[in-house]
């Protein structure tokens, strides 16, 4: 096809063989007002084409000839069931110096294949178009049925309902923890957002409080048996769910190591975020979100995806295609440049200080530490060093060590590596890209902490944690730091 010509300026069409396929395409593209000329070697479906009003010649699509008669069309949809005559009319008119757009039909992967060669720049294959459409059909019918179902749940809610993220919830969790409230609250019911741990990356504040975001701590909320129902969402990230209540609802993206009994149940892990899924229910409930609801969601599939860096689907895209028009983008950038608290400045400039690199990979120690999530921002800023595809980042608080991993080489999982290295010691889990374990401190040590064996504790977890990070990693730690 010239450069001369794109799809927004094509008016004029030729249709190859005029079956039932090429039929529908000839009335649609005539009642849009196309000019549009069908050929097709059977006289008798010709003279009943031109019954119908439409520009229909009898002539064999496989003669070469046929270049010659489409030569003035813009575009060229070869739709025979014929494959044959399909390959002789592609080969004809590039042959000829056609520069026409060509969508051709195939029967297999293999004509597929052949057709492209010859030159056709769209090849359909009609049995998997029908597949295609099945999916999305089924994808379709599925959400209408859960939709429904969540619906029934919903309207026989009384006494409110309890929404749990998942312990130190990030925005993905939170951002579904809102959509399902504002769903509810079409329902006229009183929904709460419950959490455990803390919020403790700034950009997860800042989230919270420029949206306007009530979250309310697990230990100050009213016992989950006072609530009429309760649900997880986006549960499963950190840990199997310890609730100790009934669970009505159960929406995540990933699957549950064990069987969760809940009335209903929706779990995806073909996409890569929950916020994905509570947007298509936002979509299925023919609800207007919010300025609100949609920058948090948008946000929850931007922060899962690493900005659609990261193991993004397409379902992932359209989400965020949806809300893009609903959200503040204003608001948005404020939540993804926050100032940085002093304990993260802290805890970077410790790790910076005692990092050991080999080869590519950077482990450090932070120390005693008292924002956790510190550890996360520390270990994605040494990411930025020249030279580092993975780093490593952990420090010790409230008798616990907790570490944080990022890596950008394709060849390694690094939740999958942390889960081997600490299996059985502590408990890990992350993404392809980042990672974190959380390991009780007497597991290395057998050690109590006091004010007197701080230094000495440190010492032990250090040795023991690095030579077991970079063991996982496939490389050897050496006896002290050399990233200066």
């Amino acid at each position: 096809m010239s450069a001369g010509v794109t799809i927004s300026s094509m008016s004029t069409y030729a249709i190859l063989g005029c079956g039932s396929v090429g039929h529908a395409v000839a009335e649609e593209l005539a009642e849009e007002g196309k000019s549009v000329l069908i050929l097709d070697k059977d006289e008798s479906r010709v003279e009943a084409l031109r019954d119908q009003d439409l520009n229909a010649q009898t002539t064999d699509i496989a003669d070469p000839s046929v270049a010659e008669v489409v030569a003035d069309r813009n575009v060229v949809l070869i739709l025979s069931s014929d494959v044959e005559a399909n390959k002789a009319a592609v080969s004809a008119i590039r042959e000829n110096g056609g520069e026409q757009f060509i969508v051709v039909r195939a029967s297999d992967p293999v004509s597929e294949d052949e057709l492209a060669e010859l030159g056709a720049d769209v090849v359909i294959n009609p049995s998997e178009v029908i597949a295609d459409s099945a999916l999305r059909s089924l994808e379709s019918g599925e959400l209408e049925y859960k939709a429904r179902q969540l619906a029934d749940i919903l309207e026989g809610t009384e006494d409110g309902l309890a929404i749990l993220t998942h312990d130190n919830p990030d925005p993905d969790s939170i951002a579904s923890a809102v959509a399902l409230q504002a769903i509810a609250s079409e329902y006229s019911i009183e929904s709460d957002i419950l959490y455990d741990g803390e919020i403790g990356h700034q950009e997860n504040r800042a989230f919270v409080n420029l949206l306007g975001i009530e979250l309310v701590r697990l230990s100050d909320a009213p016992p989950l048996s006072e609530y009429g129902a309760v649900a997880l969402v986006d549960h499963m990230k950190s840990s199997e769910p310890e609730v100790n209540a009934e669970i009505d609802i159960f929406i995540d993206h990933f699957e549950p190591d064990e069987e969760i009994d809940a009335a209903f149940m929706d779990v995806r892990p073909n996409v890569s975020s929950t916020s994905t899924i509570l947007t298509k229910y936002i979509q299925e409930f023919d609800l207007s979100p919010s300025e609100a609801v949609a920058t948090a969601l948008l946000y929850g599939v931007r922060a899962e995806t690493l900005d659609f860096k990261r193991e993004t689907t397409p379902a992932d895209l359209t989400a965020a295609a949806y809300l893009y028009p609903f959200a503040n983008h204003d608001t948005l950038e404020q939540v993804e440049s926050p100032s940085m608290s002093a304990e993260t400045l802290d805890v970077l400039a410790e790790a910076i200080q005692n990092r050991e690199v080999q080869g590519s990979h950077l482990v450090s120690n932070a120390g005693f530490i008292r924002d956790r999530d510190a550890l996360g921002q520390a270990a994605q800023h040494l990411l930025k060093l020249e030279g580092i595809t993975t780093t490593a980042v952990f420090g010790i608080a409230d008798e616990k060590i907790y570490l944080s991993a990022r890596s950008k080489d394709i060849r390694m999982n690094i939740g999958k590596v942390l889960q081997d290295a600490f299996e059985g010691i502590g408990d890990a889990g992350g993404h392809s890209t980042q990672g974190s374990v959380e390991i009780p401190l007497g597991i290395f040590t057998g050690i109590e902490t006091n004010e007197d064996n701080r230094g000495t504790l440190l010492q032990l977890t250090e040795e023991a944690v690095r030579r077991k990070l970079f063991e996982g990693m496939g490389v050897e730690s050496s006896d002290s730091s050399n990233g200066s």
